[in-house]
């Protein structure tokens, strides 16, 4: 019999990672601590959405390089044989606007990304209580139990968190006599350096906001002691954040938007998320037969649609409120099959078309009642913007920094609009049921990753844990494309005499770090995490 996710025993990538089996329950993150913590939820009688907002929160604390609870958050959630999507996503405070910036700057508006005006109304708090409220089965407080020992007691920082750490510490180095950012160096280099792998960090502050927030359901952070703390670190530095900015702010729930994809339903969550990128580049291959094409001319084809894809990506995508056309008219099989045809056998530089009117952690839960959670959240670059709320460990994003400063643009920023967001969750079914949630956490190759992985999971027949291996590429700008070193280099070399500009990545940092469950026969789970992080898959 056949497997129906690849041949499981059966590795063509050196990770020397196996997929992990589980019936009763399964959580994958990029820090091994916080899949325990999501384990331990599921053991205690927690469902997946209480063992993804467990591992959310220790996320937190085990790797403050990549998210942190001033961040923001997506999610998708099937239950019930229906997925949901939650856009945790925060607006551009009200006295934020492209003419404030011009009045400061005295010119050109800009958004410097270690400044109060990269800084949006953070939604990870609120994304939590939004989904244990709705979703969950535990009390909210029972969920921060391992997040908030951590964070007190301290743990051993993992190998992948270690480097990341040391390089963001070297960086800020220059800004230390900055008072601006006082705060992040007490929190994260309190002795001048950064912790290294297997050395033990802790922050008191950080606990104790936690339980602040376990304690009030995330109330205090938006209408609370901790709003207090925020908006008078905001006023006496400079910022822009107020009271009502903070008291008026919701996470939304959406409808997923989707494509077929070789007998799947590709899932994502809509805009102002950039998951409509991975849609529209498979949507535009969906016809394709890769099984007759060399590997050259398949890789060829992902990367010219990817392309076409942030094109109408950077033109128009937006707060949905301010974007011209639905994120519907972008997936509409006329205008997928108008930009497929644009792609040629040589590298080309696409601009956008007309469609028809009308520094990140990733992680996913399954649970043994058919309940699945695909769930991301984010700093944006590394720590995000530098500032911490001092006393409290709440380090700020600077997703703000996604904003157009060109004025008339869908994405100029503008008060009360939430930016292009980069952070995506992915989820796939087939014939209406589940099979499991996936994503690629890492900027603008989140797309990428998504569009790669599924590519391997049902082009090239890979195994789950092969199908985060896989060496991968990233489209960079204009006809660049990096490939990690591994990557076949007799592909690397016939895309060079296609005309990119191609680059082999020695440190394959940059090029996404992934978890993916899928849902075989008998309910079986089917989990993996790659080697580019220090990811764990915990089951039962």
């Amino acid at each position: 019999m056949a497997h129906p996710f690849g041949d499981e025993n059966r590795y063509r990538f050196p990770s020397r990672r196996a997929v992990v089996h589980g019936a009763r329950g399964m959580a994958c993150a990029s820090q091994p601590l916080a899949a325990q913590a999501g384990l331990d939820v599921l053991r205690r009688g927690g469902n997946a959405v209480d063992a993804a907002v467990a591992m959310a929160a220790t996320l937190t604390v085990v790797e403050p390089t990549s998210n942190g609870i001033g961040g923001d958050a997506f999610a998708l959630v099937w239950t019930g044989g229906k997925l949901y999507a939650l856009n945790g996503s925060g607006p551009a405070p009200a006295a934020l606007s492209l003419g404030s910036l011009k009045r400061e700057t005295g010119g050109k508006p800009t958004i410097d990304p270690h400044g109060w005006e990269a800084v949006t109304v953070p939604g990870i708090p609120a994304s939590w209580a939004a989904l244990s409220k709705r979703f969950g089965r535990l009390p909210f407080a029972e969920l921060f139990r391992d997040a908030v020992a951590y964070a007190r007691e301290g743990y051993p920082v993992s190998p992948v968190v270690a480097r990341y750490w040391d390089r963001a510490v070297r960086a800020w180095t220059p800004k230390l006599r900055d008072t601006r950012y006082a705060a992040w160096f007490e929190t994260f280099a309190p002795g001048g350096a950064a912790p290294g792998p297997g050395e033990l960090w802790n922050s008191e502050a950080h606990a104790r906001t936690l339980e602040e927030l376990a304690a009030t359901e995330s109330e205090s952070f938006y209408r609370g002691a901790l709003a207090k703390r925020l908006v008078e670190f905001s006023r006496s530095s400079g910022g822009y954040l107020a009271e009502r900015d903070l008291a008026e702010f919701a996470p939304e729930w959406t409808e997923p938007v989707s494509v077929d994809y070789r007998g799947v339903r590709v899932h994502e969550c809509p805009p102002n998320g950039h998951g409509l990128v991975a849609l529209m580049a498979l949507g535009m291959l969906a016809s394709d037969d890769f099984s007759a094409l060399d590997p050259a001319e398949a890789t060829q084809l992902r990367v010219e649609a990817l392309k076409l894809a942030f094109a109408d990506a950077r033109a128009a995508l937006a707060d949905p409120r301010s974007m011209g056309a639905p994120a519907a008219a972008f997936l509409d099989p006329a205008y997928l099959a108008s930009r497929r045809a644009l792609i040629g056998e040589r590298a080309a530089l696409p601009g956008p078309g007309t469609p028809p009117r009308g520094g990140t952690v990733y992680l996913a839960t399954a649970d043994g009642e058919g309940n699945m959670v695909s769930y991301i959240q984010s700093n944006y670059m590394g720590f995000g913007s530098g500032l911490v709320v001092p006393g409290t460990g709440i380090a700020l994003h600077n997703r703000g920094c996604n904003f157009s400063t060109e004025a008339g643009h869908p994405n100029a920023l503008g008060p009360g609009k939430r930016p292009y967001h980069t952070i995506m969750p992915g989820f796939l079914t087939r014939d209406g049921e589940a099979l499991g949630p996936f994503g690629v956490m890492g900027g603008f190759m989140q797309p990428q990753g998504h569009l790669q992985v599924v590519a391997n999971l049902f082009d090239g027949g890979l195994n789950v844990q092969e199908a985060l291996d896989a060496p991968r590429f990233q489209w960079i700008e204009g006809k660049k494309v990096q490939f990690e070193e591994a990557f076949d280099p007799a592909v690397v070399e016939a895309l060079a005499a296609r005309g990119h500009e191609v680059e082999r990545m020695a440190d394959s940092g940059g090029f996404g770090r992934g978890q993916l469950i899928l849902r075989g026969s008998g309910g079986v789970l089917h989990g993996a995490t790659e080697p580019r992080a220090d990811g764990c898959v915990a089951a039962f």
